[in-house]
């Protein structure tokens, strides 16, 4: 089971590890009832970059181990030992993928201005 976020970006929230309200970290408060609304603006992008480097500065190096990581050909899966032989934890691994979620939001507002999409709860 998984949960989803659709509009100008879309993709699967982290199982486990990432909450729906991941994109609040980025300067906006999304809204319920059964599905929280982004709305980003080209004025929110300074607020989106400065948590992107808040987050990158607070995962130093492991931000690219976990990028390796998660990258290996056929790497579809992971087990928590494998995350801790590498030194990296269940926050920094929540981290990294709120840091991607940061990314998709930052590049939409760069290519289009704005940035809205729903995610589920």
């Amino acid at each position: 089971m998984g949960r989803y976020y659709s509009g100008d970006i879309s993709g699967k929230f982290w199982f486990a590890v990432q909450s729906s309200d991941a994109a609040d970290r980025f300067g906006k408060k999304g809204y319920a009832p059964s599905y929280l609304e982004y709305y980003y603006e080209i004025e929110d992008l300074p607020i989106v970059k400065e948590e992107i480097a808040s987050i990158e500065a607070k995962l130093g190096d492991k931000k690219e181990r976990l990028y390796a990581f998660f990258n290996q050909e056929g790497k579809y899966m992971y087990q928590d030992e494998e995350l801790r032989e590498i030194d990296i934890s269940e926050e920094d691994l929540r981290d990294y993928a709120d840091l991607l979620l940061g990314y998709e939001i930052a590049e939409a507002l760069e290519e289009n201005g704005a940035c809205q999409f729903t995610a589920e709860i």
